[in-house]
């Protein structure tokens, strides 16, 4: 039943954690602003300095996750079918959030929703076309 949950809700789930930790909780408005600190640099070859925030290592790794999903999407076990409804119920959440909740109107949020809304639509597309293969039908 694990194997059902959706795992872009990691991605989502820290992202509520980080906002909860804010001053204002859900309605602070300045998340944006704590999401793009800075948390280290790098230093490139070319001898510039690559400011690191939070905003992108949250992202880069929702990416892998996404990655990960749309490989799972590929199945065509009945796990599969309930994973795409939960991914759908995320994808809402998010919605939800984004639209209600001023501490979630941030270009990071807006990314991982987006994230979400293509888990949820490579998985119909490609249980469909499976399904499609499947089915054979005759002259």
């Amino acid at each position: 039943m694990f194997a059902a949950v959706p795992l872009l809700a990691l991605p989502v789930l820290v992202y509520n954690l980080i906002v909860l930790t804010l001053p204002g909780g859900f309605k602070a408005a300045d998340a944006s602003l704590r999401l793009a600190q800075p948390l280290f640099n790098i230093r490139m070859t070319s001898g510039a300095s690559w400011a690191v925030s939070l905003s992108d290592l949250l992202l880069a790794a929702s990416l892998v996750v996404l990655f990960v999903e749309l490989l799972k999407s590929a199945s065509s076990k009945r796990m599969a079918i309930v994973n795409h409804s939960l991914s759908m119920v995320l994808f809402i959440a998010c919605l939800v959030e984004f639209l209600l909740l001023p501490a979630f109107e941030t270009s990071t949020f807006f990314m991982l929703a987006l994230m979400v809304l293509l888990d949820v639509l490579a998985g119909f597309i490609v249980t469909i076309a499976a399904a499609r293969r499947d089915v054979d039908f005759g002259d």
